[in-house]
């Protein structure tokens, strides 16, 4: 299990929202949904105060994560009632940054309205998208493609001109792989 995972499990078995422990942890909503989903990773002193938020100590928390983990698996319900932060969107990352080698994966929930932002520095990049519930619309240089659940899309990334946004009135679900 890797650190992301076991905070979020801790979190949730202490049915705590990420408002309460990001205010409790003196740290911002957002910045935590990073950490629970493997875009970010906390210094030392963060976890300690992000641990002590929830009342459980950071030693217990970092004896569950192993250093590298060969395989990991993301259940529908971790996406069905995932825990957004106010952006409204949370990308729940596969791997952390540091085991991360030629790919990237993560599956992207998007409230209604609302749009991720594009990766910065990549430089021929490839991406992927399969949306695996609702609808969203891809913006790529000129061109605008509406993809529904069960739709895929395969293009060299754009990070000029590219956006993934939820035009629909339900959250949307969308399986995303890119290259490094």
């Amino acid at each position: 299990m890797n650190l992301g995972s076991v905070l979020r499990n801790k979190r949730k078995e202490k049915k705590l929202t990420l408002k309460a422990v990001s205010e409790r942890a003196g740290i911002s909503e957002g910045f935590l949904s990073q950490v629970e989903n493997n875009v970010n990773s906390p210094s030392v002193e963060t976890l300690i105060h992000i641990c002590s938020a929830m009342d459980i100590e950071a030693g217990d928390v970092l004896n569950m994560v192993k250093k590298h983990e060969p395989l990991v698996v993301v259940r529908k319900d971790e996406w069905n009632d995932a825990d957004l932060p106010d952006s409204g969107f949370v990308t729940r990352r596969f791997f952390p940054p540091e085991n991360r080698r030629v790919i990237d994966t993560a599956v992207l929930v998007l409230d209604p309205g609302k749009s991720l932002p594009v990766r910065k520095n990549i430089k021929n990049a490839q991406e992927v998208l399969c949306v695996l519930k609702g609808k969203i619309d891809l913006v790529h240089a000129d061109t605008m493609i509406s993809l529904s659940e069960g739709d895929s899309v395969h293009y060299w990334s754009n990070p000029e001109k590219q956006a993934v946004i939820n035009n629909a009135p339900i959250r949307a679900v969308v399986l995303w792989v890119g290259t490094l």
